[in-house]
């Protein structure tokens, strides 16, 4: 990347660390019932990416660690990596309080390779990474260096096209595609809108072609793409739920995709 980043990462590290303070006490995310043994990864990841067990996964914005672990308990050698100290630090509390095996890492993804000298079956992302990433490309280098030959690079994401609504899904507001670092008041968080949070935050919208050309380039072949017409979460305004777990934006239901899956083999 030609263009300095690093006060827009560092605007978005700050809004995060405080978002992990309340969203790890959230319904939302339901940490008391994952430490009771409840899954909290989604249908789609789990059939999609099926067995783990006795398998290296690298997992790339892991958040406060719940998915990781939860992979772990289905048998994985997880390393999880977020930018925000209060993530990884909560991701290193839960992991002792579960009693599990996991390692976190705290540093931009851009970065992992000053702190990572692995290489894995699986790398694995999920549910609002990549739109905090301005480069793809980069993006994509980092995925193919950790990949084992003939390992699995596993994504499930929100649509771009959910991008690029306003927040009241009712106009579209931004381009598709990554014309532009998107700027926004943040107010709250999605756990909890009332939640004392807030500041500026910065994202950049990709489109499907951007994505899967960036794994391509970096020599990683396609498995399956796969579109769902709706959200396993309810994290967005004006949401309903038609089905048990089956969230879509009221009035849209079954006319936009909202989540995207991606499958891709490394040779």
């Amino acid at each position: 990347m030609s263009r300095d980043y690093s006060a827009y990462f560092s605007a978005n590290k700050e809004l995060w660390n405080k978002r992990t303070v309340v969203h790890k006490d959230s319904s939302f995310y339901n940490l008391k019932g994952f430490m009771s043994g409840e899954n909290v990864l989604t249908p789609i990841e789990l059939s999609e990416l099926g067995d783990v067990r006795d398998k290296k996964l690298l997992h790339l914005q892991c958040h406060f660690g719940m998915d990781s672990l939860n992979w772990a308990r289905l048998g994985a050698e997880v390393t999880g990596v977020d930018f925000s100290d209060e993530a990884v630090k909560e991701a290193m509390q839960l992991t002792d309080n579960l009693g599990l095996e996991a390692k976190f890492i705290c540093c931009n993804v851009y970065d992992l390779k000053q702190h990572l000298d692995e290489k894995f079956d699986i790398v694995f992302t999920s549910y609002g990474t990549i739109g905090w990433l301005p480069d793809l490309d980069k993006w994509a280098d980092i995925i193919s260096y950790y990949l084992k030959p003939g390992g699995t690079f596993y994504m499930a994401d929100f649509h771009p096209v959910l991008w690029m609504f306003d927040d009241e899904f009712i106009h579209i507001k931004y381009s598709y595609d990554n014309k532009e670092i998107i700027v926004v008041e943040s107010e709250g968080t999605y756990t909890d809108k009332n939640a004392d949070i807030s500041g500026k935050e910065y994202g950049w919208n990709h489109s499907i072609s951007e994505i899967l050309n960036a794994l391509i380039k970096k020599g990683l072949r396609l498995h399956h793409f796969n579109e769902f017409m709706y959200s396993p979460y309810p994290c967005f305004n004006n949401m309903v739920e038609t089905e048990k777990n089956k969230w879509h934006i009221k009035g849209m239901e079954d006319k936009i995709p909202m989540v995207y899956s991606i499958r891709a083999g490394k040779q």
